[in-house]
């Protein structure tokens, strides 16, 4: 439904919960930054926590939805940031006024933002200090190149230091307008309730945003390795390749591709490089999926003296996915996986709250469950040999490492 005000509300009654999830999806993630901004979109996320007009403090948005046993939290992706309340069913109301007040009339308070800072800082440290996050970073930077889409959304700590209350106001402005937010409300609740409490809540004013993003740049990430050379127990390794975007044909089949190959621990990777070769704990098969552009790779953890064996056992994996055609029982395993997570994972109303506000903002559409599930059931066999042989080509591996390595 969209209200008279142009924003886009979503909503949708779950039998069998008791719950409602009231999300806010806006179009405002990292790759909206320029490099004087980098970090921006994270930052913002967290100052809206901070008090608004009827909530004004921290403690107040806490007590309230504390008080009735909700959870409330965000995040800042690449493409959109969320935030959503969860509550029981009766709360709904109470859930939408902290929610819009939040979002409508945060203050920004400068004194607020000056502890935030510290916050954030150290945030920004926990991830340096978690090879197991990091190489991801690492890893999409590679891929990426140095473009919005190749950085991390914590940012620099330059911009962490010195952003203003002013730059979030402005930033705020540009971004989270009515035409580029969706609220989103699932549950134990009825269609026009729902509807009702958007309408009375969130009174956005038809604003426009006024900032882009820049289009993906294919060709920025030429570099094949990445080599981060730091003391740590375990090396980290992440090895993969550019993938095929969200809304490229061969999406779905990359996605079971990359179960097959270390979706679950009985996938090959699992079985290959941890059970038969004792080199890894964790080993496991991604893809990062975003409108116009992606990848696919493998992380794990590994012996500090076996790196160059374990590689070699990753990109066996890929060779072997390239040359055979994979058995009619095993796609068959990989594609009733990923159905059953997906199943599995919409019982909960925030998880349907983010699916259909995410395909609404990012694709202007609704994605009905059952066109997802089919569009899974019609990968082939022949569809994953031929994207293997194009993604997983030899020569377009990259490899990121943290760890006592000297040299690849």
């Amino acid at each position: 439904t969209t209200l008279d005000s142009g924003l886009r509300v979503i909503t949708k009654k779950l039998s069998g919960t008791k719950a409602v999830t009231i999300l806010v999806l806006c179009g405002a993630g990292s790759r909206y930054e320029g490099q004087e901004l980098r970090g921006i979109s994270h930052f913002l996320e967290h100052m809206f926590f901070k008090g608004a007009k009827k909530y004004p403090t921290s403690k107040a948005v806490s007590e309230a939805i504390d008080g009735v046993g909700g959870i409330f939290n965000a995040f800042t992706g690449k493409e959109y940031a969320g935030y959503f309340v969860k509550v029981a069913s009766e709360h709904a109301e109470l859930a939408a006024d902290v929610l819009a007040d939040m979002m409508l009339h945060a203050t920004f308070d400068p004194a607020e933002i000056d502890k935030e800072r510290g916050v954030i800082l150290e945030e920004y440290n926990m991830y340096q200090d978690t090879p197991m996050y990091q190489i991801g970073w690492d890893f999409e930077t590679l891929v990426f190149g140095d473009q919005p889409m190749g950085w991390d959304q914590i940012g620099t700590k330059e911009l962490i230091k010195t952003v203003t209350h002013d730059d979030f106001l402005s930033y705020k402005k540009s971004l989270y307008t009515t035409d580029n937010c969706i609220v989103s409300v699932v549950g134990n609740i009825e269609d026009a309730a729902a509807l009702k409490i958007v309408k009375d809540k969130f009174k956005f004013g038809g604003d426009k945003k006024t900032l882009e993003f820049k289009p993906f740049e294919e060709n920025l990430g030429s570099r094949k390795e990445n080599l981060h050379t730091k003391k740590t127990e375990q090396t980290h390794v992440v090895c993969g390749a550019k993938g095929v975007p969200e809304s490229h044909p061969d999406h779905y089949a990359m996605q079971v591709m990359s179960v097959i190959l270390g979706g679950n621990m009985s996938s090959r990777m699992f079985m290959s490089v941890r059970e038969e070769k004792g080199l890894c704990y964790y080993i496991r098969t991604n893809t990062d999926d975003y409108t116009d552009c992606a990848a696919i790779s493998t992380a794990a953890g590994v012996d500090n003296k076996r790196i160059t064996e374990a590689l070699k056992a990753i990109k066996e994996e890929y060779r072997l996915i390239r040359e055979e055609i994979v058995p009619a029982k095993e796609l068959r395993k990989a594609k009733d996986y990923m159905k059953g997570k997906i199943v599995l994972g919409l019982e909960d109303s925030e998880e349907m709250a983010h699916l259909l506000g995410k395909y609404e903002l990012l694709y202007g559409e609704i994605k009905d469950v059952d066109e997802v599930l089919a569009e899974i059931e019609a990968v082939s066999a022949e569809d994953i040999n031929r994207i293997a042989k194009d993604l997983l080509a030899e020569e377009n591996l990259k490899v990121a490492v943290i760890g006592p390595v000297e040299k690849l």
